[in-house]
């Protein structure tokens, strides 16, 4: 048994090899993702990662195997079938909520660990392993680097009033936090005497933007507005 194992081994140690790195790098991309929660994590990225480098590996076989028999076949024709098998399974972890979009980030490292795979599969272990370093830099270390810096989030802020407020009131006191209104969408209920402001904020600041929603809603509560109800959502 040990002497087949070991003649198997010998026979294609370069192949198992090429799958083994293939499993191995796609896994470390995976587990980026399995640690964030995500439900394409450390399994399914391996998996892609070893199926591509599969298909590969086959192309280059089949390819050998016809020019062995006189047929001239492309040995790329398999291997570009993973792109885009790849991107039907991306398209399956992006999830839509209302206007928000999540899952992008996911797609784009099953289509990453497809190319890691393919990479793997076809020896270029160096481009291979080159591309997983920088697929992890690009997804633990620039995450720490977004905090570093302040960007653009939009909220959309629901306040819920009796009817006789003047509406200027609330704007001026959610401007008093220096944001940027794009929009005031105003609606009045005269059977309930209630008033709804909705007001399309820009936020520009580093770090949580919960804690600036906190702040404005603590200005709100701290004014002569008498509340029904605060709401924040994501735009």
């Amino acid at each position: 048994m040990e002497n087949a194992m070991s003649a198997l081994f010998d026979q294609y140690d370069d192949l198992i090899i090429r799958m083994l790195l293939a499993s191995f790098l796609g896994g470390l991309i995976g587990l980026e993702r399995d640690l964030h929660g995500r439900a394409a994590g450390l399994r399914t990225h391996l998996l892609v990662s070893l199926g591509a480098a599969v298909f590969t590996i086959l192309s280059e076989v089949i390819s050998m195997n016809s020019a062995g028999s006189g047929i001239m076949t492309d040995p790329g024709r398999i291997a570009a079938q993973i792109v885009t098998g790849i991107g039907f399974l991306g398209a399956g972890v992006i999830i839509k909520e209302g206007v928000n979009v999540r899952g992008l980030t996911t797609a784009a490292c099953l289509w990453v660990a497809a190319a890691v795979g393919m990479a793997a599969g076809s020896g270029n272990f160096v481009i291979a392993i080159l591309a997983t370093v920088m697929a992890l830099i690009g997804l633990i270390f620039f995450k720490l680097l977004e905090r570093l810096y302040p960007k653009d989030s939009y909220r959309i802020l629901s306040i819920s009033t009796p009817i006789e407020p003047d509406i200027s009131q609330i704007i001026e006191i959610v401007k008093k936090h220096h944001l940027k209104i794009l929009n005031c969408n105003v609606e009045k209920n005269y059977e309930k005497g209630t008033l709804m402001t909705r007001l399309s904020i820009r936020l520009f600041q580093r770090g949580i933007t919960d804690k600036l929603a906190h702040k404005i809603i603590d200005s709100l509560e701290g004014s002569s507005l008498s509340l029904n109800g605060v709401k924040w959502e994501q735009s």
